[in-house]
C-alpha cells in the first residue's frame, strides 16, 4: 500500500469526474462517511467519492437494520459530511420507503437530499424494479447511483446477509438488473455480495462503473464501510472488509489510561490547567493590604460576600 497521499482536487468532483476516472481505467475508491470530522479526513486523503450510507443506522445510531433510518436522519448526516468536504463527490443514500412508492415522492425526497443536504448524487437500491424511479429522478437532473446484489433494505425479503446471484436464475437476474439501471440513467452501480466472477462479467458488459463491496477485484472500484476500515467494531467484521488500523483497541486503551490518570490525580497537570498571577488571585480572594484593613474593621470577609 502506497504511503503517498493522493493529490487534492482543485474543485469538487462530479459524476463527470467519476466517468473520466472510469474512462481512464483508474480504479475508484469510495468510503462511507457519516460525520464532519471523518469527512474532512477522508476528503483530505483524496477519496473521490463519499457515501453517506444508510448503514449509519447500525454503525452510528445502534439500530438493528437500515430499515429504521429516516429521511430526517439521512439529511442530518448528509449535511455534516458535505460541510466536511471540499472535493469529494458526496452520494446520499435514499432510506427505506423514501423512494419507489410513488414517482412524485421519490423525486421529492431525492431533491431534499440534493437541495437541502447538499449531496452531489443519491443512491437507491434495486435493479429492474427501481428502473422507472431512477429514470424519473435522473430526468429531473439528479444523478443516481444504483445498488444491486445484496440490498440491505430488502434484507428481510432476502432472508439474511447472503451472497446473491449464485444460481442460473439469480445470476441472470443480476445481469438484467445491471443493464436496466444503466439504461435508466444510473451513473454507477454498487454490487454487494456478488460472486467475483459474476461481478467481473457484469462489469465487462456495462459502460458505467461498478463499485464492489464483497464482489471481488473485477469491479471498477470498491466501497467499504469506514468503521470497518478503521477497526472500530469489536463485535463483527464482514468477511469482505479489511481493517487498515485497529482504532477500537487504540481508543479503548486511551480511555482506560485517562480513567486511571484521573483516579490517580495524574490528570490534569499544570500543563493542562490555566493559571493566574498571584497579584490577581490575592485581589480576588481579599488578600491585599486594603482587604486586610477592611477585614480588621468588620471581622473578616465572608466566603459568600459579593465581591
Amino acid at each position: 500500500m502506497s504511503s503517498t497521499p493522493s493529490p487534492r482536487q482543485e474543485s469538487r468532483l462530479t459524476i463527470s469526474s467519476i466517468a473520466k476516472l472510469y474512462a481512464d481505467g483508474e480504479r475508484i475508491a469510495m468510503l462511507t462517511a457519516y460525520d464532519y470530522p471523518t469527512a474532512r479526513i477522508l476528503d483530505d486523503a483524496g477519496i473521490p467519492m463519499l457515501l453517506v450510507g444508510d448503514s449509519l443506522g447500525q454503525v452510528m445510531l445502534g439500530y438493528d437494520s437500515t430499515v429504521r433510518v429516516t429521511m430526517t436522519e439521512m439529511l442530518h448526516h448528509t449535511k455534516a459530511v458535505v460541510r466536511g468536504t471540499k472535493h469529494s463527490l458526496v452520494v446520499a443514500d435514499m432510506p427505506f420507503l423514501s423512494y419507489g412508492v410513488t414517482p412524485e415522492g421519490s423525486l421529492e425526497n431525492a431533491g431534499i437530499l440534493m437541495r437541502d443536504g447538499g449531496a452531489g448524487a443519491v443512491k437507491l437500491e434495486g435493479g429492474e424494479r427501481s428502473a422507472r424511479t431512477i429514470e424519473t429522478i435522473v430526468r429531473a437532473g439528479i444523478p443516481v447511483m444504483s445498488h444491486i446484489g445484496l440490498t440491505p433494505q430488502s434484507i428481510h425479503q432476502l432472508g439474511g446477509h447472503r451472497v446473491q446471484g449464485k444460481t442460473r436464475e439469480a445470476g441472470r437476474q443480476l445481469l438484467s438488473d445491471a443493464l436496466a439501471v444503466q439504461q435508466a440513467g444510473a451513473f454507477a452501480i454498487v454490487l454487494e455480495l456478488v460472486p467475483e466472477q459474476l461481478a467481473a462479467a457484469i462489469t465487462e458488459r456495462l459502460t458505467i462503473p461498478t463499485i464492489g463491496i464483497g464482489a471481488g477485484a473485477g469491479c471498477s472500484g470498491q466501497v467499504q464501510v469506514v468503521t470497518d476500515l478503521l477497526g472500530l467494531s469489536a463485535e463483527f467484521t464482514p468477511k469482505h472488509a479489511r481493517h487498515y488500523v485497529e482504532l477500537y483497541t487504540i481508543i479503548k486503551g486511551a480511555a482506560e489510561a485517562y480513567r486511571a490518570d484521573v483516579a490517580a490525580g495524574a490528570f490534569p497537570t499544570r500543563e493542562q490547567s490555566p493559571q493566574i498571577d498571584e497579584v490577581a488571585l490575592n485581589e480576588i480572594l481579599g488578600r491585599t493590604p486594603a482587604d486586610r484593613a477592611e477585614m480588621a474593621q468588620v471581622g473578616g470577609i465572608p466566603l459568600d460576600r459579593d465581591l
